[in-house]
């Protein structure tokens, strides 16, 4: 038996932006590693410390029957020519699944399985993706201008792998070429 009462979502369902929960941020010095150009990265940092994104988790216990979510708000901009994104993540119970639903902006979720199928679905307001279980994720700002923010919910009991994306990365990147978004092979993919 839950020890826990119903709840009202406490979120702005444009900006994800929450009334009680504390955002948890991650400027641009805790992705070191994560994009491929180096030099743009070191000269972004030097420049200062941006936010990339931030998200609130609505602090649901971590437990078989209990369903996890928040919001997730990532700034745009880039890193050389590759957009601003999330760490991205496996779930630690492999087999769990993950619903995204867009607020607001546009973006996308990269996503990959252990065995090399990607995997790239665009989003716009009102855009939904389910991410199956087995199938790393990582949400990507690709506007110029807006915040991609969005909802997501997940089984309480899934956990989060940073370590294996952190170690190979994903296989493909999210660029900007002529203008457009565009995947290409990680030049630095680890695998």
């Amino acid at each position: 038996m839950s020890d826990m009462t119903p709840t009202k979502f406490d979120f702005n369902t444009v900006t994800g932006l929450s009334k009680t929960a504390k955002p948890i941020a991650r400027p641009l010095s805790t992705l070191k590693g994560y994009f491929h150009d180096t030099a743009a990265f070191d000269a972004a940092l030097a420049a200062g410390d941006p936010l990339v994104y931030e998200y609130f988790d609505m602090g649901v216990p971590e437990t078989d029957g209990n369903v996890a979510y928040g919001t997730t708000s990532i700034k745009p901009g880039k890193i050389g020519d590759e957009y601003f994104m999330t760490k991205g993540h496996f779930h630690t119970v492999l087999d769990t699944a993950e619903v995204y639903y867009c607020l607001s902006g546009h973006g996308g979720m990269m996503m990959e399985t252990p065995e090399g199928k990607v995997e790239w679905r665009e989003m716009r307001q009102g855009d939904a993706v389910y991410v199956p279980g087995r199938w790393a994720h990582r949400s990507i700002n690709i506007s110029a201008t807006e915040n991609f923010v969005m909802f997501f919910a997940f089984p309480g009991h899934a956990g989060h792998d940073y370590g294996t994306i952190a170690t190979k990365g994903f296989r493909k990147l999210m660029v900007e070429r002529d203008g457009k978004p565009v995947m290409i092979d990680n030049p630095r993919w680890n695998g």
